[in-house]
């Protein structure tokens, strides 16, 4: 793994100081990132049970027969998931596959070994052990569909 993650944060806090019009300061971030899942509940009970993800919202959509699920790590104020159930046949297919086998999130935390020892004894698989990089200390685990995950400390 490169430093990316550190370079994109850079990157960002440099890029927040421009504008594409003169003299107004633009703030953006990202939202929501959807994950495509089976089953709500199944989704949930990983996210929210085994990882300690806040449920932000459940709601229903009685006009198109789903659930609005909203999930984020604790602390998080910016970037959530919206857990979405394959509603088709076509998405179906990318469940567990949204970015062709590379790590797909990048999930930052202010205490790697406390995170992955606890995540250890949830049964959490990891399929790349601890290491050291210039960047910080990362491990990759997978989610119960197959989306590999980095858990991240950063060297601030």
């Amino acid at each position: 793994m490169s430093c990316w993650p550190v370079f994109q944060t850079v990157l960002y806090n440099a890029e927040l100081r421009k504008s594409p019009i003169q003299g107004v300061l633009v703030k953006q971030s990202i939202g929501l990132v959807a994950l495509v899942v089976r089953d709500y509940d199944e989704a949930l009970a990983f996210y929210v049970g085994e990882l300690g993800f806040q449920l932000i919202e459940d709601s229903y959509v009685p006009a198109q027969d789903k659930r609005w699920v909203v999930v984020a790590p604790p602390g998080s104020k910016e970037s959530r998931l919206l857990l979405a159930r394959a509603s088709s046949d076509e998405q179906s297919t990318r469940i567990g596959n949204q970015t062709g086998g590379r790590v797909f999130l990048f999930l930052y935390t202010d205490d790697f070994w406390r995170d992955f020892k606890s995540y250890k004894q949830k049964g959490i698989v990891f399929v790349r052990q601890p290491k050291e990089e210039p960047y910080g200390t990362v491990a990759v685990f997978k989610d119960p569909y197959g989306n590999l995950w980095d858990l991240v400390q950063t060297k601030d």
